[in-house]
């Protein structure tokens, strides 16, 4: 079996891996298991010294040419993950090697599988530094011993098997000679020529010089006993001289332990007086600095006690004192620290100066409330200008108790709650009055029918008969004459520049409220009743100067713009709070402000498109959007709005259930003839306006309304032919809204243009006729004549279309006779048309084209089939010419 394993060894050796300097340490023959293939070799190769590498390969034998050799796979030692032999047993010839993936193989010959896997675990022991490959079920026998030939060779032959199977060993550590090695082995053999004929002399002679040097090795040993023998004392009292040395070091060593536990003892006693000292001084930073929050001052003590709100100092010294009072009522005390006993009693006493500086407060404020509201209310002076009067007076003199209410609301929510009420109650009376004035006004500025009534303009009963009477003005699908009363365009104008001041005023007077209470009642902070310790400010984004606001200068009037005001952004979105506070300020300027657009808008439905246009302005330039005016002036726009979209429907339900006038002459319808007043008194409202859009699109539903009413009343009318209707109407639609020049009504235009039109050409058509009506038979026959297969040049020859016939039908159609049926014709045609219209010269005009269209056709057809018979009609294109003329000139 080594004999086997030596030769496959040495033919891979010589064969393969001598080209590369490499060597083989041990071979196994292998195949996969379960894989009836051709046997391969597991190799275990090095490289030479002196940094060998060590890798795992299998070499295959080439099919093509015997005794080629082949590396098909190698890996690094490093890579092996586990070895698994499968069973400990010596018969067992599977093995697994865990690599990239697990390797199952079937060894031919158990010696060889055994020597693999022992100089396996021998060199990944060797040569692996990292994680080293695991060995499973392989004998431990095999991984202790150098190698696995020596249980296969003969305990007899022992020395030899060890030469032989150690090799590998012997091959690693191999050396070279140096060059005094090399000269000694030179010069003993050259002694020694004789060895080459005699070893036994050579080994003889080796024996002797060996025996010489052995002895001589004796005699100098012998001959320095003595030296020996003083070494060793020496050693001796070194060593005694060590365990001395050792000993005092020992002695050392215990005396500065006790040193250390003692330093240990004194350090320990000094860290707990450092930690002592350094509690004390915490204590004493906690201590002066609750003795500083809870410390309230003599004399802010006595500012509480008697304040003096009526004078700048004594508001000063209150201000001071109650801001030091709530600082030190919130101040940020360690919750353990309230339970000592001065703390709380600290705490009894300012909540003593609180309750009892609060109540003051809001005496004080309470009455300065009313006092301002009874003072504005006795000033009762109406004024004749259209002025809304602002009360920048209360706000001055409230301005200085600003930080006042600031304090109440931090530290007594209801005493603030209950100040705000008084306010309000007191400041709505005179906004109440001042709007309702203010209305009224305005109302009598715009009709004198107000001037002794407030009421409606429409309340009256004779207003009411009137309406039942008569449809409301501006109806489109009524006459004119069937209108209601309307206003003069004057007057809505008036009305137009009267609701602008009306808004321009409301919008500084309310703005400045607004301002004023979001300052003087804090509503841009968030601050609860001070009750306990705990208390917080959350603080929002508050607006400045906004105090400085209320102090400025305003317009001689006591209007102006809202736009003379530095608008400030206060808040972006105003809390339900402020709209609250306003709404109980101003409850009464959204119903007056309905009530007096409603008023007009019943008199008069166009003034609601006046009204949509000025509010949607305001609305839409208001810097703020959600400020309490925005919002009222929103919400007013939703009913105007609503209004508008409520006229516009009943304009359009007035078009459809428009009733056809029974007059000899239709004409042009009412909702016709009325959408021209309609559209230029709309377009001269909204043309400038951001909601002509919404005009535009009412334009488009009213224009399609009418343009199919008109399809519909056309065919309904007892005297007047339904083109006509159509053509008429559709020609004033055409022409109005060319004039109006609307871009969203371009394609209504074309279609308007379009209608009228096939109208005129259907009309044309069906009472123009054919004036030579047995001419065109005549030629109607020769056509049928054609399509059967006469040529045209022979249809003269031809019994019923011979030449004489058609001078016959000819000589029945002179020009006097002509132009007679054509006056007639005139006159029929001016019977249906109206004069609004004036389409009398353009129906003529088409009817004469029409007129000479059948002359060339019929000429056309003579030249063609009775060529050179001299055959003409007795008139010409000409004289057809002159027949309209003179027509039209006699009528």
């Amino acid at each position: 079996m080594l004999t086997t394993l030596a030769n496959i060894k040495h033919i891979l050796q010589k064969e393969l891996f001598n080209g590369s300097g490499e060597r083989v340490l041990s071979v196994v023959t292998v195949t996969k298991t379960f894989k009836k293939k051709k046997a391969c070799y597991l190799c275990i190769v090095t490289t030479p010294p002196p940094v060998p590498v060590v890798t795992v390969c299998i070499v295959k034998q080439s099919e093509q040419r015997e005794g080629e050799y082949k590396k098909k796979r190698t890996w690094q030692l490093e890579e092996i993950k586990w070895v698994d032999g499968r069973n400990e047993q010596f018969e067992t010839h599977e093995f697994d090697i865990q690599v990239e993936k697990t390797y199952k193989w079937y060894a031919l010959n158990l010696h060889e599988r055994q020597n693999f896997l022992a100089v396996l675990y021998k060199q990944i022991q060797k040569y692996v530094r990292a994680q080293r490959a695991e060995f499973r079920n392989v004998p431990i026998a095999w991984l202790n011993d150098k190698s696995p030939e020596k249980l296969a060779a003969g305990r007899n032959a022992e020395q030899k098997n060890i030469q032989d199977t150690d090799d590998e060993e012997e091959a690693q550590e191999f050396t070279a000679l140096t060059d005094k090695e090399a000269t000694e082995l030179g010069k003993l053999f050259s002694e020694c020529d004789f060895a080459v004929k005699d070893a036994e002399q050579l080994i003889e002679k080796l024996s002797k010089e060996l025996h010489d040097l052995d002895g001589a090795n004796i005699q100098s040993v012998l001959a320095s006993e003595k030296q020996v023998f003083a070494l060793m004392e020496h050693i001796d009292k070194a060593i005694a001289e060590a365990d001395s040395f050792e000993k005092r070091l020992d002695s050392y060593e215990e005396i500065l332990g006790h040193v250390k536990e003692t330093m240990e003892k004194i350090g320990g006693k000094n860290a707990m007086i450092e930690i002592a000292n350094n509690n004390n001084i915490k204590l004493m930073k906690e201590l002066n600095k609750v003795i500083s929050q809870l410390d309230l001052p003599h004399i802010h003590q006595q500012a509480l006690d008697e304040p003096d709100l009526k004078t700048v100092g004594g508001r000063k010294a209150a201000i001071a004192a109650a801001q030091s009072l709530q600082q030190a009522m919130n101040s940020d005390i360690d919750p353990t620290l309230l339970r000592l006993e001065a703390v709380q009693d600290q705490r009894k006493r300012f909540e003593k100066w609180k309750a009892k500086f609060s109540g003051i407060v809001s005496r004080f404020m309470n009455n300065l409330f009313i006092h301002l509201g009874n003072e504005m209310g006795d000033n009762t002076t109406m004024s004749t200008e259209l002025v809304l009067p602002n009360h920048l007076s209360v706000h001055r003199e409230l301005t200085p108790y600003t930080e006042l209410m600031h304090w109440t609301k931090a530290m007594d929510r209801k005493t603030y709650d209950g100040l705000t009420r008084v306010y309000t109650t007191s400041l709505s009376k005179i906004y109440e009055r001042d709007i309702r004035n203010f209305f009224s006004l305005a109302k009598l500025q715009i009709s004198e029918k107000l001037r002794t009534s407030r009421e409606d303009l429409d309340t009256s009963a004779s207003s009411k008969k009137s309406a039942i009477s008569a449809a409301p003005y501006g109806t489109l699908g009524v006459n004119r004459e069937q209108w209601g009363p309307g206003v003069e365009n004057a007057d809505r104008e008036r009305f137009d520049s009267v609701l602008e001041k009306v808004l321009a005023e409301l919008e500084p007077v309310a703005l400045q409220e607004q301002m004023f209470c979001i300052n003087f009642f804090q509503m841009d902070v968030i601050s609860p009743t001070s009750k306990n310790t705990q208390t917080t400010l959350e603080v929002l984004e508050k607006s400045t100067d906004s105090a400085s606001l209320l102090t400025s200068p305003t317009s001689a009037s006591g209007g102006g713009d809202a736009s003379g005001f530095p608008q400030k952004k206060i808040d972006r979105q105003i809390n339900e709070e402020v709209r609250k506070l306003m709404i109980a300020l101003f409850g009464c300027l959204e119903p007056e402000l309905v009530s007096f657009i409603q008023s007009f808008e019943r008199i008069d439905s166009f003034y609601s498109l006046y009204v949509l246009v000025r509010l949607t302005q305001h609305v839409m330039s208001a810097q703020d959007t959600h400020s309490f005016l925005s919002m009222t002036f929103a919400s007013a726009l939703v009913q105007v709005k609503r209004n508008f979209d409520r006229f516009m429907q009943q304009q359009l339900l007035s078009i459809k259930e428009a009733k056809v006038p029974k007059r000899s002459k239709c004409g042009i319808l009412p909702y016709v003839e009325n959408f021209e007043y309609f559209a230029q008194t709309s377009e001269g409202i909204f043309r400038k306006s951001d909601r002509r859009t919404d005009m535009e699109k009412w334009y488009l539903q009213l224009v399609n309304s009418i343009f199919e009413s008109i399809s519909v009343h056309a065919q309904e009318h007892p005297k007047t032919p339904s083109q006509v209707v159509r053509m008429e109407n559709y020609h004033h639609m055409y022409s109005l809204l060319a004039q109006l020049k609307v871009p969203g009504l371009d394609a209504m235009k074309k279609e308007a243009k379009m209608r009228y039109t096939d109208a005129l050409k259907v009309y044309v058509i069906q009472y123009f006729g054919r004036p030579l009506e047995k001419l065109n038979l005549f030629f109607e026959g020769v056509q049928q004549k054609v399509a059967q297969g006469v040529k045209e040049t022979e249809i003269s020859y031809q019994m019923a279309f011979s030449k004489q016939e058609l001078r016959k039908v000819i000589s029945q159609y002179p020009a006097r006779e002509v132009k007679k049926g054509l006056e007639n014709l005139y006159k029929k045609v001016e019977k249906h048309l109206c004069e609004e219209e004036n389409l009398l010269q353009v129906v003529w005009h088409a009817m004469q084209e029409e007129f000479i269209a059948q002359y060339n056709f019929l000429e056309e057809r003579i030249q063609k089939c009775y060529a050179g018979a001299m055959i003409t009609l007795e008139f010409n294109i000409q004289d057809i010419l002159n027949f309209f003329s003179d027509i039209a000139r006699s009528h």
